[in-house]
């Protein structure tokens, strides 16, 4: 029988409540007495030198309160990078400043180099078109294509970077010549040339910020779509606007999706800032859709070759890949370690490959910056392998389910160093493979593909073995690395007088379900009722310091936080239970809610250690303070690797060559399953964006720089009709083996696993009738289908 509660029970998710019946409270929901609204200038061009901002007559426009231009933050910081990379000669990356406002000149379309604040947001609109009319940028000539940028030192989107280039990067640089040899000598070597598709996360709820100042105090407040409040107090107080940190807070209420793209600090959050200490009214900012296609980080843009050495029966013998990277027109805060350390290290995948060597150039252009989105780093390693290897065997005619297993990593070689320098600690990737071989029925495909052909479809299936890292750390690890943070999080548990709970963690939930999962960690550690546990995040004048949800580190990482801070509370409430039920501390036991003595009946439950906690009059007041509070940091010894098997299958009409998908079946090892229903969706969500990237959606620029699909209308996103309902399974889940809840996370799993598979697929359908179709570039769509089929 399921269970109904606790730790690996499908517990509807608490929070769905609000959100379903319209009562959540996003930052566009709080309207504050005398708020002031604010608009962006931003550039249509995109490289160009500014000669003028024409300020003059918005100032002068009805309800105009304040006018503010590049120059008004020329003296403050600049947004950081998170990492500091080194090249591969020892050379630190190039830095360019990132300002809140563009000042001299203007690097992409979209680049804000103005803001107008004034009573109403027709207003503050209508200025900002006065300024963008009356300003004149020089034009200068786009740098958009990424070869070409590196190619041509002259054409620069920062004068002082000469090629364009932040870092030439090489992982491990000690494998180098190791790798060459072996790849010159082996029997057989597979080159692919592919390209990793530039995307745009496009949550549900745009960008939106609040910036609020208290001249009493000297207190500042921000309330921001942030999936990491505690990283932008960080960023805006240090190294931004210099404000002591202590003054500032940061409130990130309920959030409608990220992805990746709102991790990040954006200068909208510090232009309201400091427009509120000068105007002494809160000052409200919210993107419009058009503006978060210009301006949100978008994810990916590889172009990657990678080669793969093998002997003739498909046993790898070597993998290198020369990648550019594109970081966009200035450098995001986890611009930088996405396409190394979150790449390369995954790029002997759940294979024992002996050799590897990877090659990164991270490279500047005229667009819009590129960070992390969802999977960062690991899609893209994916994607690259897993492409190259259903490339060997078709070239060498062997079977992708059996290379693949031939290569896998097996039970007995964990823990396992990878030639890229992880340490796998467990896993079981025959058993999620033959399971996805089991539930997508791969023994009976040629009869689908028969049905298929009767009705003119061509039938194709793809494969997909994956692996990833999640929960970044650890700290001195990272550090060594070039990490500018920490990566531990942290909770505070907080038993009240009565018995129910405050737990405060330093994740973020914005549809992950936190508030539902903690809270049955929560009650199933304590024994108590999953409803009387409260979760609170993203306010840092509540949590303690935390750094937010991404890579799938909110279980992994904040959530064996909480686990550690329940073992305080636990123990505490054992040094009142000895003391009250006279015992020795040693014999008393906790389960099930009551605090026993062994071998006897004398107990007391976890509600009368809580009150007396705080009613002290039966009390080892001596020897231990009243109060029933916690507080534990996590900082983790090792990632987490979460892996898998997906199957896809596709039909292709081969008179419009618009692709399909008939079925995708997931077998994911996950680690200790907390909510099964949870991570369900989770992969759903993923796949379902693994899909629209394979083969749908594409931010493609012009020569020029303009950004040609910046909007629905141009951009395609996944519905309904474009995913099938998928076939989804966890039961080969390995537990983790460093962290005491053995969870391993799933965010990310379904946006890294299917892009290949849905590729894959592709191909084979088309291979299986007659074209000898190697590769077709994301987004397969139909017009790249057709036109591949008839070239």
């Amino acid at each position: 029988m399921p269970k109904d509660s606790g730790i690996g029970a499908s517990s509807k998710r608490r929070e769905d409540i609000r959100f379903l019946t319209g009562r959540g409270v996003y930052t566009d929901d709080i309207t504050l007495h005398g708020e002031l609204h604010a608009v962006m200038v931003r550039s249509t061009v995109a490289n160009g030198k500014i000669v003028s901002v024409g300020t003059a007559r918005a100032e002068t426009m009805p309800g105009v309160q304040a006018v503010f231009t590049g120059a008004d933050f020329a003296a403050v910081g600049g947004n950081p990078a998170g990492w500091l990379i080194n090249s591969r000669d020892g050379t630190p990356m190039r830095e360019p400043k990132r300002p809140v406002l563009a000042h001299g000149k203007v690097r992409h379309v979209g680049d804000a180099y103005a803001a107008v604040v004034a009573n109403t947001y027709e207003q503050a609109r209508d200025a900002a078109q006065a300024i963008s009319d009356d300003t004149v940028i020089e034009e200068l000539p786009a740098i958009v294509n990424m070869a070409a940028a590196v190619a041509n030192p002259a054409n620069r989107v920062h004068d002082e970077i000469p090629d364009n280039v932040c870092y030439d990067w090489g992982w491990i640089e000690d494998n180098r010549a190791k790798v060459d040899a072996a790849i010159k000598s082996a029997p057989h070597v597979t080159t692919l040339e592919l390209v990793n598709n530039r995307l745009v996360p496009n949550a549900m709820e745009p960008r939106a910020s609040i910036g609020e100042y208290f001249p009493g105090t000297g207190d500042y407040k921000l309330t921001t779509t942030s999936q990491n409040p505690h990283l932008t107090r960080l960023l805006v107080a240090a190294f931004v606007l210099g404000i002591p940190e202590n003054k500032l807070t940061v409130v990130a209420p309920d959030v409608g999706g990220g992805f990746g793209s709102k991790i990040y600090h954006y200068g909208e959050e510090a232009l309201v800032l400091a427009a509120a200490k000068k105007l002494h009214r809160p000052v409200r900012w919210t993107a419009e859709r058009s503006e978060s296609f210009l301006s949100d980080a978008h994810g990916r843009d590889h172009e990657t070759k990678i080669e793969l050495a093998s002997d003739l029966e498909g046993n790898f013998i070597a993998i290198r890949t020369t990648t550019l990277a594109n970081v966009g027109a200035y450098l995001s805060n986890f611009s930088t370690v996405t396409p190394t350390f979150l790449h390369g290290t995954l790029m002997a995948g759940p294979y024992k490959v002996p050799n590897v060597y990877v090659n990164v150039k991270t490279v500047f252009t005229n667009t819009a910056p590129v960070d992390a989105y969802r999977g960062a780093g690991r899609p893209e390693a994916t994607y690259s392998i897993e492409r190259v290897v259903d490339k060997m065997c078709r070239e060498l005619n062997l079977d992708p389910f059996e290379v693949r297993r031939k290569n896998f990593l097996t039970t007995d070689m964990f823990p396992y160093t990878t030639p890229v320098g992880l340490v796998y600690d467990t896993g079981n990737y025959q058993a999620t493979l033959e399971k996805a071989v089991q539930l997508a029925d791969v023994a009976g495909f040629e009869k689908r593909a028969a049905a298929s052909r009767a009705k003119g479809r061509l039938r194709g299936m793809g494969l997909s073995t994956w692996i990833e890292a999640c929960g970044i750390a650890p700290s001195h690890l990272v550090g060594i690395l070039g990490a500018r943070v920490g990566l531990y999080d942290a909770a505070t548990v907080r038993v009240n007088a009565t018995g129910n709970l405050s737990v405060m963690v330093g994740a973020h939930s914005h549809g992950q379900g936190h508030e539902t999962v903690f809270a049955q960690i929560v009650s199933s550690k304590l024994g108590v009722p999953e409803s009387s546990v409260e979760i609170v995040h993203g306010d840092t004048s509540k949590i303690p310091f935390g750094m937010g949800s991404y890579g799938s580190r909110s279980l992994a990482v904040c959530g064996v936080a909480m686990d550690k801070a329940l073992d305080k509370i636990i123990a505490k409430g054992k040094k009142i239970a000895a003391h009250m039920l006279e015992a020795a501390e040693g014999d008393i036991t906790f389960a099930d809610g009551k605090f026993s003595v062994a071998g006897t009946d004398k107990a007391k439950t976890f509600g009368e250690i809580a009150f007396s906690a705080y009613v002290p009059h039966n009390y080892p007041l001596e020897t231990l303070e009243p109060g029933l509070e916690e507080t534990a940091f996590y900082d983790p010894a090792n990632f987490t690797y979460p892996a898998g098997a997906y199957i896809c299958e596709v039909e292709v009409d081969p008179d419009t060559g618009r692709v399909e998908v008939a079925s995708f079946t997931c077998a994911d090892d996950f680690g200790n399953v907390m909510n099964p229903m949870i991570v369900e969706g989770q992969v759903h969500g993923g796949v379902g964006q693994g899909i629209g990237q394979a083969l749908l959606e594409n931010a493609h620029y012009d020569e020029n720089g303009q950004l040609l699909t910046g909007s629905y209308m141009d951009y395609a996103m996944p519905r309904a009709d474009d995913v099938p309902f998928y076939t989804v399974d966890h039961s080969c889940s390995t537990p983790c083996t460093h962290n005491p809840l053995g969870v391993k996370g799933c965010g990310e799993a379904g946006a890294i696993g299917s892009p290949p598979a849905v590729v894959n697929a592709v191909i084979d359908a088309l291979h299986r009738a007659g074209h000898k179709i190697d590769h077709i570039d994301m987004p397969v769509s139909p017009s790249r289908v057709w036109s591949a089929m008839n070239a």
